[in-house]
């Protein structure tokens, strides 16, 4: 009886894990919203609009634009409030999406890429991956925040910066 209830215990376990592979598998394949791709080239995306210069982290030159097109208006029912993107060397490495407050968008986003965990600390929802992170937050009192980061596109600001170092040492 110990036998069997060890074998169900790891066939339920074992099925959890490739379900929960399979999910952020989805959201690696998806890698941003619609048409909006982490990694993307800024200028092919539809409705860019400049909003200013900025340094990330303050140390990394990057670009923050806003993005206003029909296609971008909604999810669903759900009406989107903004969405405004930052680049580095002209590559989207963050997408943050406001919409209206809809307890049907948690849902829709967990039947995509399964249960999410909970940063009880920031009071934040999330899907990783070794990738990309998706955050869904309170954006206020009646909005919700989508947020897509890569890493990616961080690892490629590290190495830029370590070549700019090796570049000094070099010097010498």
């Amino acid at each position: 009886m110990k036998s069997f209830i060890l074998t169900l215990s790891l066939i339920v376990t074992l099925a959890f894990q490739v379900s929960a592979q399979k999910d952020t598998t989805e959201l690696d394949r998806r890698n941003g919203f619609k048409d909006i791709k982490l990694g993307m080239v800024v200028d092919s995306l539809k409705g860019i609009k400049f909003k200013k210069d900025f340094k990330e982290k303050d140390e990394f030159p990057a670009k923050l634009y806003s993005v206003d097109h029909p296609n971008y208006q909604k999810i669903g029912e759900v009406d989107i409030k903004g969405i405004e993107v930052k680049a580095y060397k002209s590559l989207i490495y963050e997408i943050s999406i406001v919409v209206n407050k809809d307890t049907r968008l948690m849902k829709a986003l967990e039947s995509i890429y399964g249960k999410s965990e909970y940063d009880i600390k920031n009071q934040i929802y999330f899907w990783k991956t070794d990738n990309l992170l998706l955050r869904f937050r309170a954006h206020g009192k009646n909005h919700l925040e989508l947020f897509y980061h890569s890493f990616i596109i961080t690892k490629m600001m590290k190495a830029d910066k370590d070549q700019k170092v090796d570049d000094i040492a070099n010097d010498f």
